[in-house]
């Protein structure tokens, strides 16, 4: 079993090809089940995007949603949270800081942060460089708060070896438009593997990429089944494969 924690929903402003998360495409490479923030909400309008990420959850269970929150517009963050995580379609919250232009470390994301630990909400959080470590400083500060580190700090990647071993709540996934060589393997071989995501940026990147990068860091069948969908599972509280009527596959990134 495969499930993607760093999925998208709908087109991007780029000139990719892409409308939205083909389940072909995630057939092709194995991804089970996916979560996903509507593109619309993450670089356009959150409630309007969340809206329509609503709908087309109701059409697969393969699928499952976040809200995606602007740190700037909490109201209407609470609002959508309030109306959607009970539906069980929508299992976390995904902020992006740059689109939203709220940095970590801004009295914004510390409110919505609050916010989610508070709910109990996991947290997909965008980072890059020495964000990670801000991400990790506040979420040992912010009880009840889970975050993924979004790219796990994308060239910032050491830092995020600091900051999950600074926090035991802070979590890694590995998606990032480059792929240097050993980067995953040096950070799967620092942290505990109880960290550890997968994620492929998808549709924004191939999941190929991510796939790549993960299969040629060597892990053990242990750490493999972990960052492939036990990790995630226990995170979201999804169903374990010996617990789903549908058909799983036993491949393993």
């Amino acid at each position: 079993m495969i499930i993607d924690v760093h999925a998208h929903w709908g087109p991007w402003f780029f000139t990719m090809d892409v409308t939205g998360l083909s389940l072909r495409t995630m057939d092709r490479y194995g991804i089970d089940l996916a979560i996903v923030s509507a593109t619309e909400a993450v670089i356009y309008d959150a409630p309007s995007g969340n809206r329509a990420l609503a709908e087309v959850l109701e059409t697969t269970e393969r699928l499952y949603g976040y809200v995606t929150v602007n740190p700037r517009r909490l109201a209407d963050a609470e609002k959508d949270l309030d109306a959607y995580l009970p539906t069980g379609r929508f299992v976390g919250a995904k902020i992006h800081t740059d689109y939203t232009g709220s940095p970590v470390t801004s009295p914004q994301m510390r409110d919505a942060l609050a916010l989610l630990g508070s709910l109990g909400c996991p947290a997909l959080v965008h980072t890059w460089g020495t964000s990670v470590l801000d991400l990790a400083a506040l979420c040992a500060q912010t009880p009840g708060l889970k975050v993924i580190a979004g790219h796990m700090g994308a060239d910032g990647y050491r830092h995020a070896i600091e900051a999950a071993n600074g926090c035991d709540r802070v979590y890694l996934e590995p998606c990032w438009s480059q792929a240097p060589a050993g980067r995953f393997a040096e950070v799967a071989a620092a942290v505990d593997p109880r960290q550890l995501l997968f994620g492929t940026d998808s549709t924004l990147i191939d999941p190929a990429s991510a796939f790549g990068a993960v299969a040629a860091a060597g892990l053990s069948d242990e750490v493999a089944e972990r960052v492939a969908w036990r990790n995630a599972a226990d995170l979201f509280g999804l169903p374990a494969p010996d617990l789903r009527n549908t058909q799983i596959g036993s491949r393993a990134v």
